[in-house]
């Protein structure tokens, strides 16, 4: 009965996922929209600093590859190398969302925010948004240390486990979306 009702608890939280997608997508959207409405203020070639962003990408990738080292882990009924391998995740997340938002403050400094155009409002609410659920998996990989830690591995605190680790492969799916669209076009542009 309980791994039933954990299956339904991971069936659910894919279909929650695919509505945080639903929202990237839109967000998206109105980034292709108004890339190119700058107003003569400042242009994504100007702004962005493509090794920076290359630096975060990294770092995040890297962080989905040490998640997926505690999930093994996890899945062999390890306590240890789970604890280990979130925390060195969670470290790479709070550098990448270091970065982003020296990042954001940069642009701010340089007289380029969220207020200055269709561009660059379109950017600070996906790159911000991104930035928010970073946030909240990394609060939610605290909560999951803490339970590795004080917890018997039982199939719903496993559970629990994936979905954190689902999310947070979710986020580093995104960024490279965000990359590539953002980044990388608005480099070339």
């Amino acid at each position: 009965m309980e791994h039933e009702q954990n299956d339904t608890l991971v069936f659910g939280f894919w279909i929650y996922l695919m509505t945080d997608l639903v929202i990237f997508a839109v967000l998206f959207a109105a980034f292709a929209v108004l890339r190119g409405n700058n107003f003569g203020g400042p242009s994504a070639r100007e702004l962005f600093h493509m090794p920076l962003a290359l630096k975060e990408t990294l770092i995040l990738l890297t962080s989905s590859f040490t998640c997926a080292l505690a999930m093994l882990g996890i899945h062999r009924g390890k306590k240890k190398s789970p604890i280990f391998w979130f925390a060195v995740t969670f470290a790479l997340g709070v550098s990448f969302l270091y970065f982003e938002i020296t990042e954001f403050s940069d642009f701010i400094d340089r007289g380029a925010s969220w207020r200055r155009s269709g561009f660059l409002s379109s950017f600070f609410t996906l790159v911000g948004t991104h930035g928010l659920h970073i946030s909240i998996g990394l609060l939610w990989m605290v909560v999951a240390i803490f339970q590795i830690a004080y917890r018997p591995l039982s199939h719903h605190t496993v559970s629990r486990i994936l979905r954190m680790a689902l999310f947070w492969h979710f986020l580093d799916f995104v960024w490279i979306f965000i990359f590539t669209a953002v980044y990388g076009v608005g480099h070339l542009l």
